[in-house]
C-alpha cells in the first residue's frame, strides 16, 4: 500500500515539471514569435527610408516589382517542410527518434531536389526571355534584372531548407530558441544587404549580398542543428520513397492555405477596386489594417500551441491535447475580445492621424471588420489542432471554397450595397469555416461541446489572483482534478 502510495506521488510529481517545463516553453514561445514579428516589422520601417535615401524613386520601384516575382517560388516545397516537421513532433511525442530522423531525411533530400529543379528551371526562364520582355524596366538593365531575379530566388528557394532546419528544433520542444535564431538570421541577412546599399551600389549588388547571406544562413542552421541536436544526421540513409509518398496528401493539402489567403487578402482587395474604384479601396484597406492587429495577436497564439498540440497527440494524452485546445481557444478569443475593444477606441482616430487626414474614419466599418476577426479567432486557433496533426485536408477544401465564395460575394456586395456591405462579406467565409472546424477539432480531441463551452468561461487554477498570491507565499499544491490538466 505504502509503495503504491509512493508511485502515485512520484507520478503526480513528474505530472507538476512537465506542467512547469510545458508553461516555460510556451511563454518562451510566444515571446520568440514576438521578435520573429519585430524583426518583420524593423525590415518593414526601415528599408523604405533607406532605400529611399540612396536610390532613385523609379529605380527602388523597379527593385519592389521584381521582389514579389521570386516570392511564389516558396510554394516550391509543395508544404512538405511544415508537414514533415508535424510529422517529426509527433513522432518525438512517443520518443521515436528513428521515425523522426527518417522523416526528415526523406523530406530533405526531396526538397533540396525539388528547389534544385525549380532554380534550374527557373534560371533557364530567366535567360531565355527575349529582351523585349523586360521592357517596363528603364532604370535597371536587362542583364541587372535578370541576375537580380536569379540572386533573389536563390535566398527564397534556400529558406525552404530553413524551415525543415527549424521544425527539428521544434520537434524536440526547443521551437523557441529555434524561431529566435531564425528571426537572427533574417535580420542579419537584412543588414548585410543594407551595406551595400549605403555604399551606393546598386540593386545588383545589393541582390548578391542578400543572396550570399540566406545561403550562409541556411548553412549556420544546419552546423547548430548537427550540434544541438546529435540525432539528426544529413545523409539519405534512412531516406525513404515510401515516407514520401505518405507525407504527399497532407503537404499538397497545405497548399491551399497560402492560395485561401491570397484570395481573402487580394482578392477581395480587387475586387473593392473593380467594383468602387481606387478612393474606396484606400478606406477599406486602412480599416482592415488596423483590424488585422488583433489576428496577428491570433495567430501567435496559435504558433504558441500548434508544437504542444502535435507532440500531446503524437504522445497519444488526450487528457493534454483537450486542455491545449481548450486553452488555445480560450486565450485567443480573450485576446481578440481585449484588441477589438481598444481598436473600436482608437481606431478611428488613429486612422484619421495615421493618414494624415486623407483617410475618413469609419466606425461602422471598423466594427463590421472587427466581427470577422472575431469570428477568425473562433475557427483558426481551433484549426491549429487538425493542422499540427497533419489532418487538415478538409479544413484546406473548406478554406479555398469559403475565400472564393467571399471573393464574389464582395465584389457584388460592393457594387449593389457599398463599402459598409462588403466589409460584411468577408464575415461569410468565417462562418462557414467554423461551422466545420470547431466540431472536426472536438472530434480529434475527443471533446464534448458541454464541456468544451464550459471551459471557455473557467480560467485555470494556476491564473486565478487567489493562486498566484497563494503560489507567492508558500509550495504550490498538486493540480486537482477538475476534468482537465494544468499547462
Amino acid at each position: 500500500m505504502q509503495a503504491c502510495e509512493n508511485e502515485a506521488c512520484f507520478c503526480n510529481q513528474i505530472n507538476v515539471m512537465d506542467s512547469a517545463a510545458r508553461q516555460k516553453r510556451m511563454a518562451l514561445g510566444f515571446l520568440s514569435n514576438w521578435v520573429s514579428r519585430l524583426a518583420g516589422i524593423v525590415i518593414q520601417l526601415v528599408q523604405v527610408p533607406v532605400f529611399l535615401h540612396f536610390w532613385s524613386v523609379p529605380l527602388y520601384g523597379e527593385w519592389i516589382a521584381i521582389n514579389a516575382i521570386p516570392a511564389y517560388l516558396s510554394f516550391s516545397n509543395i508544404g512538405f517542410g511544415t508537414v514533415a516537421g508535424n510529422e517529426m513532433t509527433m513522432l518525438m511525442g512517443r520518443d521515436d527518434k528513428a521515425g523522426a530522423l527518417r522523416v526528415f531525411q526523406s523530406c530533405w533530400w526531396l526538397i533540396s531536389l525539388v528547389c534544385a529543379a525549380t532554380m534550374l528551371v527557373f534560371g533557364a526562364a530567366l535567360f531565355a526571355l527575349p529582351a523585349s520582355f523586360w521592357n517596363g524596366f528603364h532604370s535597371l538593365s536587362v542583364a541587372d534584372a535578370r541576375w537580380i531575379l536569379f540572386a533573389l530566388a536563390m535566398a527564397v528557394l534556400f529558406g525552404q531548407l530553413e524551415q525543415l532546419l527549424g521544425s527539428v528544433y521544434t520537434c524536440v520542444g526547443r521551437y523557441p530558441y529555434g524561431t529566435f535564431v531564425k528571426s537572427i538570421l533574417s535580420l542579419c541577412a537584412f543588414a548585410a544587404m543594407m551595406v551595400p546599399v549605403v555604399l551606393g551600389r546598386g540593386p545588383r549588388a545589393a541582390a548578391d549580398v542578400f543572396a550570399v547571406a540566406n545561403i550562409v544562413g541556411t548553412i549556420i542552421l544546419g552546423l547548430m542543428t548537427r550540434k544541438d541536436i546529435p540525432w539528426i544526421k544529413f545523409g539519405w540513409r534512412h531516406a525513404s520513397w515510401s515516407e514520401i509518398r505518405r507525407l504527399t496528401r497532407p503537404a499538397f493539402a497545405f497548399m491551399a492555405f497560402p492560395i485561401g489567403n491570397a484570395l481573402n487578402l487580394q482578392g477581395t482587395v480587387l475586387a473593392v477596386s473593380y467594383a468602387l474604384g481606387p478612393v474606396a479601396v484606400v478606406t477599406f484597406a486602412t480599416a482592415r489594417t488596423i483590424s488585422r492587429t488583433a489576428l496577428q495577436m491570433v495567430q501567435m497564439v496559435n504558433l504558441t500551441f500548434w508544437p504542444e498540440l502535435g507532440a500531446a497527440f503524437g504522445a497519444s494524452n488526450m487528457d493534454l491535447v483537450r486542455t491545449l485546445h481548450r486553452r488555445a481557444c480560450q486565450a485567443a478569443l480573450l485576446i481578440a475580445l481585449v484588441l477589438i475593444a481598444i481598436m473600436m477606441t482608437v481606431g478611428p482616430w488613429f486612422l484619421v492621424h495615421w493618414t494624415s487626414h486623407k483617410v475618413p474614419p469609419s466606425t461602422e466599418l471598423l466594427l463590421l471588420l472587427m466581427v470577422s476577426v472575431l469570428l477568425y479567432a473562433g475557427w483558426s486557433t481551433s484549426s491549429t489542432l487538425l493542422q499540427s496533426t497533419n489532418r487538415h485536408h478538409t479544413l484546406a477544401a473548406y478554406y479555398l471554397f469559403g475565400t472564393g465564395v467571399t471573393v464574389v460575394v464582395t465584389f457584388f456586395a460592393a457594387r449593389y450595397a457599398g463599402l459598409n456591405a462588403a466589409a460584411a462579406s468577408l464575415i461569410l467565409s468565417e462562418l462557414i469555416m467554423n461551422t466545420y472546424v470547431l466540431p472536426a477539432s472536438l472530434r480529434v480531441a475527443h471533446d464534448t461541446w458541454e464541456g468544451f463551452v464550459a471551459a471557455m468561461f473557467r480560467y485555470p487554477q494556476s491564473l486565478r489572483p487567489a493562486e498566484l498570491l497563494r503560489r507567492l507565499r508558500q509550495t504550490p499544491e498538486l493540480p486537482g482534478d477538475r476534468g482537465e490538466i494544468e499547462i
